[in-house]
């Protein structure tokens, strides 16, 4: 069982807990619900969980946050009533670990879960372990994610729901044959995809049967990493797709009405960086089909709960990609749009209520366009688009009429190596696409990220383009099309060692809180502890560089950011051409190959799988 140790947010002495019981911030007088649920425990992090603990605290309901060891000060424990540690530093370690999830909800006394997205968001096993405990799991049943996550199985529901399929596997890749198998049939390229994922994670493109080795291993690695499962499957890949989603909810009563379309197209690595609703540019009633047939889709498995089916739309035609069965990333874009707050639908589907509006009222409710941004921590020089993890000196979100920014972080956190690298999420409204376009740049002028590089020149690239203003652009367009060669993402200087914060520790000690005592532990400055009278001791200079600071050798392949090693490609003493892989390095989830820049012969190998390594040290030398 996770430890108990009660306290406030306003604690003395630096005392933190396990758990944290905290005043609401400010004083907010919620409206009265004739809701079922009390309390809910946020299984996520960052800015999803921030997003569903202030729609709980509108309607009244409690919230409870869970956190690994680096996110004890996080916006998202801050806010929240309670918070529970579940230690740890990686997700395999904290936030994707059942049984410390488990615990916590026990601990608590939470009466529902809320999962966000990634993680254990489309995870059915965790679902049916949630109502084992008596407690609601705000999503889908589990048969339906059963069928829906796995994006095998849904695409055989789509075809029962009447939706056309790009052509693929209707069960998992065995191994690298069955992509070569596939690949001889239908041609390359093609693509491996995470059958239990999504966002990009576990998405690898093969041109020929020559790399398919290679992916096939790399996926898997990103899928477990990242969803707890390495299940894989092959698909037909278009040439020049968009992508195009339909939001929906359904309800237990049998309901299901779909909310907006989104353009989701504007993408790298596919990852997503800019979405928009409705999605600009289609025949009159593409989109109305396409959410008819994602509703039938959805009914086909029984859904409830919030839920986005993904297609791709290329010369007039839409082809079912899969189901996510969750709340997207880019969900607010159809709040904008229509006035409806989806996490409180989901509370609401969850409490057993019927939805609050039937589809004709949802298509009246329709007006203007909205455009959302993702503000990674990433550097896109030169389209590169590296992770850029480290702490965020300054953020300064901005504002004015149609504006939001969404986000888990303040000015002084930190966006680490082991977790997703969103900063926040800018979303804009306009009354027209034009209008929502324009402000979406003057709100990207005006905000302010330091500290780490962000992909906010690529954002305004994009904006500014006259293919993505046209609807010209496609999921392959930023890759392929769109110049970044003279993009650079302005970091601020790092902190000079007097401005640095002392690296803090954990104390253990007894405080008595209203005449109670507790055993709590602290986080305070790593300082040895002086007697009375004792001169201070002055504080260290902190080291820079993990690899022992100096100048690179010629020849030196050098980390580009701070990660985990994950496989390394070359032998000491083997030749390598200029661009050949040396080593994968995994930051934020996602895999990273290192290439020679030079060719030669590999001098020294300083690394080994499983290191971590910081920006900038030497990992391999090459004469």
């Amino acid at each position: 069982m996770l430890p108990v140790e009660a306290t406030s947010h306003t604690v003395h002495d630096g005392a933190e807990s396990s758990l944290r019981c905290a005043m609401p911030i400010g004083s907010v007088t919620p409206p009265t619900f004739a809701l079922v649920l009390k309390k809910i425990l946020i299984a996520n992090r960052g800015e999803i969980a921030v997003r569903v603990i202030r729609a709980a605290r509108e309607m009244g309901i409690q919230t409870v946050a869970v956190y690994s060891e680096l996110d004890r000060d996080a916006l998202h424990v801050r806010l929240a009533d309670e918070a529970y540690a579940l230690g740890g530093t990686t997700a395999a370690e904290s936030y994707i670990d059942p049984d410390k999830l488990m615990d916590a909800i026990r601990t608590s006394g939470a009466d529902a879960v809320h999962p966000g997205y990634g993680f254990f968001s489309e995870n059915a096993d965790f679902a049916r372990s949630v109502a084992t405990l008596g407690v609601e799991f705000i999503g889908p049943p589990p048969e339906a994610m059963d069928e829906m996550s796995d994006k095998v199985s849904s695409r055989q529901a789509a075809v029962r729901g009447g939706a056309p399929i790009v052509p693929g596997m209707t069960e998992f890749a065995t191994g690298p044959d069955d992509v070569r198998t596939f690949g001889d049939e239908y041609g390359f390229p093609a693509v491996i995809k995470a059958a239990f994922g999504g966002g990009g994670r576990g998405m690898k493109l093969v041109h020929s049967a020559d790399d398919v080795d290679d992916a096939f291993a790399s996926a898997q690695r990103e899928a477990k990493s990242f969803f707890g499962r390495d299940e894989v499957y092959v698909e037909r890949y278009l040439t020049w797709p968009r992508h195009v989603e339909i939001q929906l909810v359904g309800d237990k009563q049998g309901n299901c009405v779909w909310i907006s379309s989104r353009d989701c197209s504007a993408q790298r690595r596919h990852q997503k960086l800019v979405e928009e609703a409705p999605a600009p540019g289609l025949p009159d009633g593409v989109e109305q089909a396409m959410g008819e047939a994602a509703v039938k889709a959805a009914q086909a498995v029984g859904y409830y709960g919030a839920g986005t089916v993904e297609f791709i739309y290329q010369d007039g035609e839409f082809f079912f990609l899969e189901m996510n069965t969750r709340l997207q990333v880019e969900h607010p874009v159809s709040e904008m749009i229509t006035d409806i707050d989806l996490v409180e639908w989901q509370i609401r589907v969850a409490s057993g209520e019927e939805l609050p509006m039937s589809q004709k009222q949802v298509d009246q409710s329709r007006r203007g366009h909205s455009i959302e941004i993702r503000i990674n921590a990433e550097d896109p020089a030169g389209g590169k688009f590296l992770p850029s993890p480290g702490p965020i000196t300054s953020l300064v979100p901005p504002d004015g009429f149609g504006v939001r920014f969404d986000t888990g972080y303040m000015s002084g956190d930190e966006v680490s190596q082991y977790y997703d690298n969103l900063v926040g999420k800018l979303v804009v409204w306009g009354r027209d696409r034009d209008i929502a376009i324009a402000r979406t740049i003057r709100a990207l002028d005006e905000l302010v990220v330091e500290g780490v590089a962000t992909t906010i020149p690529a954002d305004l690239a994009i904006l500014k383009h006259p293919d993505f203003a046209a609807v010209t652009h496609s999921t392959k367009w930023v890759e392929e099309t769109l110049e970044l060669s003279e993009v650079s993402a302005i970091q601020a200087p790092a902190p000079t060692n007097d401005d640095e914060a002392a690296p803090v520790v954990r104390r253990d000690t007894t405080v008595e809180v209203n005449g109670k005592r507790f055993d709590v532990s602290m986080w305070v400055p790593d300082q040895p502890v002086v007697a009375a009278g004792a001169a201070p001791i002055k504080k260290r200079a902190k080291r820079t560089s993990s690899s022992g600071g100096g100048t690179a050798a010629s020849g030196s392949i050098e980390a580009p950011m701070q990660g985990t090693i994950v496989k390394v490609l070359v032998e000491v003493g083997q030749e390598v051409e200029a661009g050949a892989g040396v080593l994968v390095l995994e930051a934020m989830k996602m895999e990273n190959q290192i290439n020679a820049e030079t060719a030669g012969t590999v001098k020294e190998i300083k690394v080994a799988a499983g290191d971590t390594v910081g920006g900038g040290d030497i990992l391999a030398v090459i004469e």
